[in-house]
C-alpha cells in the first residue's frame, strides 16, 4: 500500500475471503442459508415486523420512500438493500431514533466473522451469507419494522426465510436475470410470487397480463390476500405533478420520473396496509415523499472530483438502470430535457439486453459514449457496445468508445458547441463506480 493510501475497510478483508466459499456467484437454492440461520440461533425468527420486497424494477426505490415515510413517522426502521454502490455497508442500514444509519464498518466486520466462524468453510455463496450477516444484525438492534429486499428471485431468494412478514410487496415485474429466473414473463412472476404467505397482504404494482394471472393464481393457492395494482388500487398524476393514491392527493416525490411517482404510490400503498401501530399518518407520507434520498437512481451530481470538471452551464447526472424497461422509463424522463443538448456515457454487463435499454435513450441524445464497467468481469467491452448502440441510434446521434468516464466527460465538454447535460447510466456496477470517483458515496 502505498504511503498516504488509506486502509480498506476492516469488512473488506472478511468480505474477500468470503467470495471464495462457493464456486458460483449464484446457487439458487435456500438448504444452505437455513442450516447456517439454525446453526446461528435463529435470528430471522427474532426480527420485528418485516416487509418483503420482490420485484424486477424499483425495490430499492419503493424501499426508500418507504423507509423515508417510516422514519417521518418516527419509527426506527432497519433495512437491508443490495446492491451496494460504493461499500458492502451501504446494505445494512441499522435503525436509530431520528433516523437509521449505514452499519459501522467494525460491527459489520465482527458479524460477517461471526457467520464465517459458524459456517466453518462450508459451501455457501457470499448472498446467503451476507444475508445471514444482515438478519443476525436486525435481530440484535431494536427496531419497530425491517424492510427487506430480496436479490434478484424471490421463491429460492436468502431473504425468503422470514415465515410470517407483515407485508409482501411485488414491484413492476420485466424480463431480467432470465439465465436465473426463466426465459418468460410468467416464469419470472412464479419465482417472484414465491415470496407470498398464507394469510400475509401482498401488495403488488400493476403487472403485465400474463404477470398479474400468475401472481392472482400463486396468491389464491397459497391463501395470501392480494391487492392489486390496476385492479384493486390505481395511482394517477395529481394536477401539481404530484400522485393522486389511497383517495388523497401527495406531493411529488423527491426522487424524479413518472416512474418514481409509481414506485411513491405502492410505496404509499404498501405503508396503508401495515399493522396497526406501524401505519404512518398523512403528515409523515408528505415528509417522507418529499425528503426521500436514493443515491444513483437519477440523481444529480452537483458537486465532487467529477461534478467539478464540468464548464459553468453544465448537468452530470446517474442513473443505475439496465434493462428494457429502466430505458423507457427514462426515456420519459428525458423528453423534458429538451432545452440542452443529452450526452450518454454508458457502460452495461452482457447479461443485459443492451440494446432494449439503449434503444429509447439514443433517440433523445446528441452523443454516446461506451466505457468499460469497472469491478466487473461481465461487462460488454466498449468497442462491442458501440456496436450495438450504432445498430439503434438515429442519425443525429454520434458514437464513440471511451477509456473511462473521466475520459468520457473530457471529450463531451471540449467538442461541444454549447453547453449540455450529461448522464452516466446502465450498470449500478458503473453507478458505484462514478459516486467512488466523484467523492460522494451513499451515506
Amino acid at each position: 500500500m502505498s504511503v498516504g493510501t488509506p486502509a480498506p475497510p476492516p469488512a473488506d478483508r472478511v468480505l474477500a475471503r468470503l467470495m471464495t466459499l462457493h464456486p458460483k456467484v449464484i446457487d439458487l437454492v435456500l438448504d444452505r442459508v437455513w442450516r447456517l440461520l439454525a446453526d446461528l440461533g435463529h435470528p430471522e425468527r427474532r426480527l420485528p415486523p418485516v416487509v418483503h420486497v420482490a420485484g424486477t424494477n424499483g425495490k430499492g426505490s419503493v424501499v426508500a420512500v418507504l423507509r423515508a415515510i417510516l422514519e417521518a413517522a418516527g419509527l426506527r426502521v432497519h433495512v437491508y438493500t443490495s446492491p451496494h454502490l460504493v461499500r458492502f455497508a451501504e446494505r445494512i442500514r441499522l435503525a436509530r431514533a431520528g433516523g437509521g444509519r449505514l452499519i459501522d464498518e467494525d460491527h459489520l466486520a465482527a458479524l460477517l466473522e461471526e457467520c464465517e466462524r459458524t459456517n466453518a468453510g462450508r459451501p455457501i455463496t457470499f448472498f446467503e451469507i451476507t444475508t445471514c450477516a444482515a438478519l443476525l444484525a436486525f435481530a440484535r438492534a431494536p427496531a419497530d419494522v425491517v424492510l427487506l429486499e430480496t436479490g434478484l428471485g424471490g421463491r429460492l431468494d436468502a431473504t425468503n426465510v422470514v415465515e410470517r412478514p407483515a407485508v409482501t410487496v411485488i414491484t413492476p415485474l420485466s424480463m431480467d436475470h432470465q439465465q436465473f429466473l426463466g426465459e418468460t414473463l410468467a416464469a419470472i412472476a412464479f419465482e417472484k410470487a414465491g415470496i407470498l404467505k398464507p394469510g400475509v397482504p401482498c401488495v403488488a404494482a400493476a403487472q403485465a397480463p400474463d404477470a398479474a394471472t400468475v401472481l392472482t393464481r400463486r396468491a389464491a393457492e397459497v391463501g395470501a390476500p392480494l391487492v392489486l395494482g390496476g385492479r384493486d388500487w390505481r395511482w394517477k398524476t395529481a394536477g401539481d405533478g404530484g400522485v393522486h393514491v389511497a383517495g388523497a392527493s401527495w406531493p411529488a416525490p423527491a426522487l424524479l420520473g413518472v416512474h418514481q411517482r409509481a414506485n411513491a404510490a405502492l410505496a404509499i400503498q404498501v405503508a396503508r396496509a401495515l399493522p396497526s401501530g406501524l401505519t404512518p399518518g398523512d403528515a409523515a407520507i408528505r415528509a417522507g415523499l418529499t425528503g426521500v434520498i436514493w443515491p444513483g437512481r437519477l440523481h444529480r451530481l452537483e458537486r465532487g472530483a467529477l461534478a467539478g470538471r464540468l464548464p459553468a452551464g453544465w448537468d452530470l447526472w446517474l442513473d443505475g438502470g439496465h434493462n428494457p424497461d429502466a430505458g423507457r422509463a427514462l426515456a420519459v424522463v428525458l423528453a423534458d430535457w429538451d432545452d440542452r443538448p443529452l450526452h450518454l456515457i454508458a457502460g452495461m454487463l452482457d447479461t443485459k439486453d443492451q440494446a432494449g435499454f439503449l434503444a429509447p435513450l439514443l433517440a433523445r441524445a446528441t452523443s454516446f459514449h461506451a466505457v468499460p464497467v469497472p469491478g466487473t468481469q461481465a461487462g460488454v467491452p466498449p468497442a462491442v457496445l458501440a456496436d450495438r448502440a450504432r445498430a439503434v441510434a438515429p442519425a443525429g446521434c454520434s458514437v464513440d468508445e471511451e477509456g473511462d468516464v473521466s475520459q468520457a466527460l473530457a471529450g463531451i465538454t471540449t467538442r461541444a458547441a454549447r453547453p449540455g447535460r450529461v448522464l452516466v447510466c446502465g450498470s449500478l456496477y458503473l453507478a458505484g463506480a462514478v459516486l467512488g470517483e466523484n467523492g460522494t458515496p451513499p451515506a
